[in-house]
């Protein structure tokens, strides 16, 4: 299978279609060529270990394309440690009126992710070399997204940390990951009320979602959580 063959775009058609999107070839071929650069400078840069076109697709494309019915159009998004770029620029592509802020603390990638913004030749997102924290540390900045993402994490509660201080009062944090433990989830369950019952959060409650679905056209299991600040 060839990057961007009709068959390989078919696949991600498919995909997206059991997240309630319907995407066309205006889209595939932006993922395709989003693709490409992500192949490239892999060479010399350390983006992905997935390299083969269909798992490109799937566990890629196809992935990023999973937490999609919980943005809203229009909505400010950051991505949290974007790397080569997912979630976020398969979002914005799908979702083109979001306004998308990519960051990464490696140089290397941030320019990776400045490029593909320029080959897709999309408006209205940025790619940043910052740290979440520093990033959070800008009053400009805090409390101003309305939807923080990202994808293949370690450690959900350091995340979610990171997250909280650029959250927007009726925002909410979706966190991408393949299987966890309860113990995990317990622990984020935990950190969760915590912050929810202390003083800087102003004693307004956090609410914590856990999703489980199987990655299409693979029996990879994954998870979405979703945690927002209860009105």
């Amino acid at each position: 299978m060839k990057i961007g063959s009709h068959e390989w775009a078919q696949l991600i058609v498919d995909g997206a279609r059991v997240f309630d999107l319907d995407l066309d070839r205006r889209h595939t071929d932006r993922f395709a060529a989003h693709a490409e650069e992500l192949l490239h400078w892999n060479k010399t840069i350390n983006l992905t270990s997935i390299i083969d076109p269909y798992q490109v697709a799937v566990k890629h494309f196809v992935d990023s394309l999973a937490p999609a019915r919980l943005v809203s159009p229009g909505a400010a998004l950051l991505d949290i440690g974007s790397g080569g770029g997912f979630p976020g620029i398969p979002l914005k592509v799908a979702i083109p009126s979001l306004a998308v802020t990519l960051v990464d603390a490696s140089r290397k990638k941030a320019n990776f992710l400045k490029h593909v913004i320029r080959t897709l030749e999309l408006e209205g997102i940025e790619a940043l070399c910052i740290r979440a924290e520093d990033l959070a540390a800008e009053p400009a900045q805090r409390k101003s997204f309305d939807f923080i993402t990202s994808r293949a994490l370690t450690d959900l509660t350091s995340f979610i940390r990171q997250a909280l201080p650029l959250l927007a009062s009726t925002g909410a944090i979706i966190a991408l990951k393949g299987k966890v433990d309860q113990t995990e989830v317990e622990t984020l369950r935990s950190f969760v009320l915590k912050k929810g019952n202390s003083t800087e959060s102003g004693h307004r409650p956090y609410s914590l979602a856990v999703e489980t679905y199987a990655l299409p056209f693979s029996r990879s299991e994954r998870s979405i959580f979703t945690i927002q600040k209860i009105n």
